[in-house]
């Protein structure tokens, strides 16, 4: 768990380093930093302007100190979500950003191994592959089997996906900060 202080810089980094980068200037140094912000873990980085996504990518993978994770993953959630216009830096004042820390990826075998509220899905099948984050079934108000469908379309499989035997099914706990709260799940 993050102390308060750790989510602040990080909350703050990321603006810097997406304002820095929309301006077409170099991100913000980071000298010394806190050991819980050096951890080796994964992260998304959501942006939200209003109740709406604007952009959210992350990586699961813990190849770098977290806060150079959260560095690139606010770049990438502003510009390269290919499911919207990159953001623009005229903007950037109506966009919150939100921070989702996340635990190592645990395999299950059944559904009723999955907790809403807790859990976020990581489903995989040869080269399909999808994640949907903790709070995305909780603010839907799904159901483990609905939040599971969920993951399986937008990993680009049928919804129906999870009945089969073939699919790899994964869990894991994020620890979720914004500018406008914080919250464990």
């Amino acid at each position: 768990m993050l102390s308060g202080k750790g989510k602040d810089t990080l909350l703050s980094l990321a603006r810097e380093t997406l304002s820095s980068h929309l301006a077409g200037k170099s991100p913000p140094e980071v000298t010394s930093p806190p050991d819980e912000l050096a951890a080796l873990c994964g992260a998304f980085v959501s942006l939200h302007k209003g109740d709406a996504l604007r952009g959210c990518i992350g990586t699961f993978e813990a190849s770098e100190p977290l806060f150079k994770t959260v560095e690139r993953m606010a770049i990438s959630a502003g510009t390269r979500d290919p499911r919207f216009d990159p953001v623009t830096a005229d903007e950037l004042s109506e966009i919150e950003i939100e921070i989702s820390v996340l635990s190592p990826r645990r395999p299950i075998r059944d559904f009723s191994e999955i907790v809403v509220g807790r859990d976020g899905l990581c489903v995989t099948r040869g080269f399909h592959h999808g994640v949907l984050l903790p709070q995305v079934a909780t603010d839907q108000e799904w159901d483990a089997e609905t939040f599971l469908s969920h993951t399986c379309l937008k990993a680009g499989l049928d919804a129906n996906a999870w009945r089969e035997g073939d699919l790899v099914i994964e869990v894991f706990e994020a620890e979720i900060f914004s500018e406008k709260k914080w919250s464990l799940i």
